[in-house]
């Protein structure tokens, strides 16, 4: 994925999500709803997870230090996971507390009744804008893969994140509208509690998912199939590398992977055309596939095409 792609759809979410979260606080301050509360909480929490997967990406920029010799990418799988706590804890959590407080102390809407029908079906309208934005940016990205598939397999965390956060509020949006709409037509604030909760455990659980999801990429995945299928074809693409004995590749960060290998050679090269298959192989890798930046290749004898050494007789 692109970093330019990632960042528009980021910029978008951000800009929408200022735009909600100003709306429905006014909202709430004029009626007191729950579910427009729990709605402001998530907008703001939400631009809060988009500034903090910019500060991730331009803090991966960095270059590498003595200390991290390998550079800093895995920065915006951390800075993503930071997300995914925030939006289980300042979102989740909270609209939980406000849901089941209101199922306690249930309060109709005596004022200002239709404002926050009217800013929810506008906080629709831009958060489909946001949500139009990512599903476009992850298009040109995700090829034939499902959505599932994507989000699972995505190695980029940006727009995994955007899309499931602009799909949770979307989803978001019509409870609050629903739990809002019933209030107003029963006078019985208890659909408003209920629709707050509801909200709240939709926020846990696309919490839960975005944490399993970046939890593994903090942990180091490897390279993707075609990935790896394309790296062993280049190295023995030419005759001076017989095979590929083993090799394991690992993300260093979204566009940058590294890969370590054993390849076979004749017994019969000198250290000289060792050397020269060795790096002609490091540009074969590169070129097949360009986010290859660190490459570590060990050279073994290719034993298996060899001949069996001679068994001295018994005696």
């Amino acid at each position: 994925m692109s970093a330019a792609g990632g960042n528009r759809a980021i910029v978008a979410a951000l800009a929408a999500n200022l735009g909600i979260a100003v709306t429905k606080f006014a909202a709430y301050a004029l009626t007191h709803s729950s579910s427009m509360l729990a709605e402001s909480i998530h907008s703001l929490a939400d631009s809060g997870n988009q500034l903090l997967l910019l500060v991730g990406g331009r803090r991966a920029q960095r270059a590498a230090t003595p200390e991290h010799p390998f550079g800093y990418g895995r920065e915006r799988y951390v800075f993503a996971f930071i997300v995914s706590v925030v939006l289980f804890s300042v979102g989740g959590l909270f609209a939980l507390y406000e849901g089941f407080h209101k199922l306690q102390h249930p309060e109709p809407i005596d004022s200002w009744k239709w404002v926050p029908v009217l800013v929810l079906v506008v906080a629709i309208g831009l958060e489909s804008y946001s949500f139009r934005t990512a599903i476009h940016e992850s298009n040109e990205v995700r090829g034939s893969l499902g959505w599932r598939a994507f989000i699972r397999r995505a190695k980029a965390p940006e727009l995994p994140v955007v899309l499931l956060e602009d799909f949770a509020a979307l989803i978001g949006l019509v409870l609050a509208l629903f739990g809002v709409g019933l209030t107003l037509i029963t006078d019985d604030g208890t659909w408003d509690g209920l629709g707050t909760i509801a909200i709240g455990v939709l926020l846990v659980c696309v919490a839960v998912v975005l944490a399993v999801e970046t939890k593994s990429l903090l942990l180091g995945e490897a390279a993707t199939p075609d990935a790896v299928r394309r790296i062993e074809a280049a190295l023995v693409a030419d005759p001076s590398v017989r095979r590929v004995i083993h090799m394991k590749t690992l993300h260093l960060g979204p566009e940058e992977l590294l890969v370590a290998a054993k390849i076979a050679v004749a017994p019969t090269d000198s250290a000289v055309e060792v050397a020269a298959a060795i790096d002609a192989a490091e540009a074969r890798v590169r070129e097949a596939e360009p986010i290859a930046r660190v490459i570590y290749l060990e050279p073994d004898i290719d034993r298996a095409g060899a001949p069996a050494p001679a068994v001295p007789p018994t005696t």
